[in-house]
C-alpha cells in the first residue's frame, strides 16, 4: 500500500511538471499572437528569448518519465498516464517552436507597413488560444467529453485558414505593393493553423490516458 501511494504521488509530481510547462508554452502562444496583431517587436523577442525555458522543461519531463517507466514498470492507466504526458509534452514543445516562428513573422512585419485589418486573423487567432485553453483543461481534468469538442473546433480553424489564404492571394493579385507582407501573413497564418493542430493533438491524447483508445487519424476527420 506504501508502495502505491509513493507511486502514486510520483504521477501526480509529474502531472504538475507537464502542467508547469504548458503554462510556459501557453503564454508563449499568448505572446505570438499578441506581437504578430500588434506588430510588436519587442513582445516577439522576448518570446524567443523565451523558448529555452519550455525545451529545459521538456528534457526534465523526458528524465522523469523514463524513471518511471524503468523503475516502477507500470501498467495500464498507470502507463497510458506517463506515455500520454511525454506525448504531450512534444506538443507543447512544439507550440513553444510555432510560437517562436510567428514571433518571427512579427518581427518581419514590424519593418513594413501595416496590413489592412483583418478579422478573419483575429478570428483564427482566438480560435487557436480558445482550442489550446480547451485542451489543457481536459487534460487537468481528464475530460474526455471536452477533448471531443476540441476535434470539431479543429474544423472552424482550417476553415478561416483556407478563407485566409483566398483574401490574401485576391488582395495580393490587386496590389503587387502587397505581396511581401501578404507571403508572411500567409506563412503567420499557417504557424497560428498549427497551434489548433498540436491543441487537438492534447486532446486526442486525453481520451488516449483516460480511455485507452487511440483517435490519431480520427479526431480531424
Amino acid at each position: 500500500m506504501e508502495q502505491r501511494a509513493h507511486f502514486s504521488k510520483k504521477l501526480e509530481d509529474l502531472k504538475v511538471m507537464v502542467l508547469r510547462m504548458a503554462a510556459l508554452s501557453e503564454s508563449a502562444v499568448h505572446k505570438a499572437i499578441r506581437a504578430y496583431l500588434e506588430n510588436d517587436a519587442d513582445l516577439a523577442e522576448a518570446v524567443i528569448v523565451g523558448d529555452e525555458a519550455i525545451n529545459e522543461m521538456e528534457d526534465g519531463i523526458d528524465n522523469f518519465s523514463l524513471e518511471l517507466l524503468a523503475l516502477d514498470q507500470p501498467m495500464a492507466v498507470d502507463l497510458r498516464t506517463i506515455v500520454g504526458a511525454q506525448r504531450i509534452t512534444v506538443n507543447l514543445e512544439r507550440l513553444g517552436d510555432e510560437a517562436v516562428n510567428l514571433a518571427h513573422r512579427a518581427i518581419f512585419l514590424s519593418t513594413r507597413p501595416p496590413m489592412p485589418h483583418n478579422p478573419k486573423m483575429e478570428d483564427l487567432a482566438n480560435t487557436v488560444k480558445n482550442m489550446l485553453s480547451e485542451a489543457l483543461k481536459a487534460y487537468v481534468d481528464d475530460d474526455v467529453s471536452l477533448a471531443g469538442q476540441i476535434c470539431r473546433m479543429d474544423d472552424k480553424a482550417d476553415d478561416l485558414t483556407i478563407a485566409i489564404l483566398r483574401q490574401m492571394v485576391s488582395d495580393m493579385v490587386s496590389e503587387s505593393r502587397i505581396v511581401e507582407r501578404g507571403v508572411h501573413a500567409i506563412i503567420g497564418s499557417r504557424h497560428l493553423e498549427r497551434v489548433g493542430d498540436l491543441a487537438t493533438n492534447v486532446a486526442e491524447t486525453v481520451v488516449f490516458i483516460v480511455e485507452g483508445t487511440s483517435m490519431k487519424h480520427n479526431c480531424r476527420g
